[in-house]
């Protein structure tokens, strides 16, 4: 598959990982009659990323997440001459997945952007249980760094084929159900920059924090992986052969 073509499917991929799990948090989860709280939005990141997985593994290796394309090309499962474009059509998919978000939030009357949040990532003062950077930073590079671990332990030559996407969407939703309460969980850039740009305060200024600590723990997870499967040929694509 040409580079244009898996960078669309990376767009849109990321585009579902926004729309869906920040979706949830920010229409489903303010409303607990609703039945969808901390646990449904955790779910809901799990379930986004699982169908895409399937949707389109096949055509980009579904990363759909900087901290992804970075982690898998430091454990050489990805070529470095393609990160940037990937990273490019994955930031642009999560503003776009933001924006529609806003609109169809703004439907309802009295809805603001800044003052709820908007489902953004933060520490400190704005970390739902009000933790300080250093206990921020490490979980974020502890919890991306796990995530390529398992990624690329899932599609491992030696791994169940077909199982891939199943182990990596439940994953994202066990970070998120240990996270949330530290950082309300990035693990990714793109979706922390798809949302901040729209709740347009601190979740700005904090930014380069999350994608600091996700690129460098998917970094270290990447590295860690290539040295205990050194001996294993890799695969070219994170799920490719899933479907």
């Amino acid at each position: 598959m040409n580079l244009g073509r898996r960078c669309a499917a990376e767009f849109f991929g990321t585009f579902w990982l926004v729309l869906g799990g920040c979706g949830t948090a920010v229409l489903a989860a303010a409303f607990p009659d609703l039945g969808v709280g901390f646990a449904g939005v955790a779910l809901a990141f799990g379930l986004t990323l699982l169908t895409m997985c399937y949707a389109i593994g096949h055509i980009s290796g579904c990363h759909i997440n900087p901290a992804v394309t970075c982690g898998l090309a430091a454990g050489g499962r990805f070529p470095l001459s393609e990160v940037i474009p990937y990273v490019v059509a994955q930031v642009i998919g999560g503003i776009v997945a933001g924006g529609v978000l806003y609109l169809i939030a703004s439907g309802k009357a009295g809805f603001d952007a800044t003052a709820s949040g908007f489902a953004s990532n933060g520490f400190g003062a704005h970390s739902p249980g009000g933790y300080a950077m250093g206990a921020a930073a490490l979980c974020e590079i502890v919890m991306t760094g796990f995530f390529i671990f398992i990624i690329m332990g899932a599609t491992h030559r030696r791994a169940p084929v077909g199982f891939a996407g199943i182990a990596i969407g439940l994953s994202l939703t066990l970070i998120h159900l240990i996270s949330i309460p530290v950082t309300n969980t990035s693990v990714n850039p793109a979706r922390s920059t798809g949302v901040a740009f729209f709740q347009g305060d601190w979740a700005v200024q904090q930014l380069w924090f999350f994608w600091v600590m996700p690129i460098v723990g998917g970094i270290i997870g990447g590295l860690i992986y290539r040295y205990l499967s050194s001996e294993e040929p890799a695969r070219p694509n994170i799920t490719g052969d899933i479907a």
